[in-house]
């Protein structure tokens, strides 16, 4: 909210990470006309490339801030060329396959007062997923995943020849594999949906999962992705990219626990509510958000915020 970048020194000594410096918004403002940073990646050469939600004025913009390898000033913008996406979020890319693809979530100004039904339909809310030149830095192609999707978290395959990967997509609850096609062009596909549950006592008779994260293991054998709103982690076997299996699932919180204001009425999935989360004593609030699996694959560490004004709506206890 605030667009401001910090540079953190994780190498000083003693071995306390540090503040090494604070970009300030005003330079990402005026260089690149741009605001309200998401996702960070180090490139090739050794630049720090960050993409944006929108502009200064909290309208939706699909941009990407380059930050100097060595001062952290502000450079410039990564994108080349009058065609940009209407919003942004997160991204990935591949330079073997000279493509980038980011994703779309909504415009700032509407996502900073929390979710509201009334804005579905209206346009404000991400649909696509954006195709890119790697080399040219410019736009080349929308790939659609539907109206008020939402597109967030997207993750290339790490083998650095694959020209595919996941996203997943929030409203709609549903992630997509996306792949280079024979003629070059990018296409997705839907590969997993989860169902919505029937409930009384919250804002809309059904309950999206609501993905907000997925991540995919070092050896491209699993998918993981959590839904915040019902709670549990999921686990996918993705040996075969275009059928992933389910294979494993865990309640870490949620809107749909025992004992709360929400009662499900009709689940395609589950015969019960899951029993809150307790862990020590203390009963768990919020749902599982980001995700981060140790490099060896055996520990998968969940943290619970969204997003401020989300959490104030959704989980007020978390706040608290």
């Amino acid at each position: 909210i605030s667009s401001r970048i910090y540079v953190v020194d994780v190498r000083s000594q003693p071995r306390e990470p540090r503040l090494h410096k604070v970009v300030n918004p005003e330079d990402v403002f005026w260089k690149c006309g741009l605001g309200y940073p998401h996702t960070a990646h180090c490139l090739g050469s050794g630049e720090i490339m960050i993409s944006t939600l929108g502009d200064p004025a909290g309208n939706g913009r699909g941009g990407f801030i380059l930050l100097d390898a060595e001062t952290f000033e502000v450079k410039g913008n990564w994108e080349k060329g009058d065609k940009v996406p209407p919003m942004g979020y997160d991204f990935w890319y591949q330079p073997r396959h000279n493509v980038l693809i980011s994703t779309e979530w909504g415009a700032p100004k509407i996502l900073g007062y929390g979710f509201d039904p009334k804005d579905l339909g209206k346009g404000r809310y991400g649909r696509c997923l954006n195709v890119w030149d790697w080399r040219s830095h410019r736009w080349l192609q929308a790939l659609d995943v539907g109206e008020d999707s939402a597109p967030l978290e997207i993750r290339f395959l790490h083998d650095p020849d694959a020209a595919q990967g996941f996203v997943g997509c929030t409203i709609s609850s549903a992630v997509h594999r996306f792949y280079k096609a024979q003629d070059g062009s990018w296409a997705v596909q839907k590969v997993i949906q989860v169902p919505g549950k029937k409930v009384q006592g919250w804002i809309l008779p059904e309950m999206p999962g609501f993905i907000t994260d997925i991540l995919i293991s070092l050896d491209d054998k699993f998918l993981y992705f959590s839904n915040w709103l019902h709670g549990d982690v999921r686990q996918y076997d993705i040996s075969d990219p275009e059928h992933p299996k389910l294979v494993g699932q865990v309640f870490v919180g949620g809107s749909i626990t025992r004992g709360g204001p929400v009662t499900v009425c009709e689940d395609e999935e589950l015969q019960s509510q899951p029993e809150p989360l307790v862990i020590q004593g203390k009963r768990i609030p919020g749902g599982p958000q980001m995700l981060q699996l140790s490099l060896d694959g055996r520990r998968l560490y969940v943290s619970t915020s969204l997003y401020s004004a989300w959490d104030r709506q959704f989980y007020p206890d978390m706040i608290r």
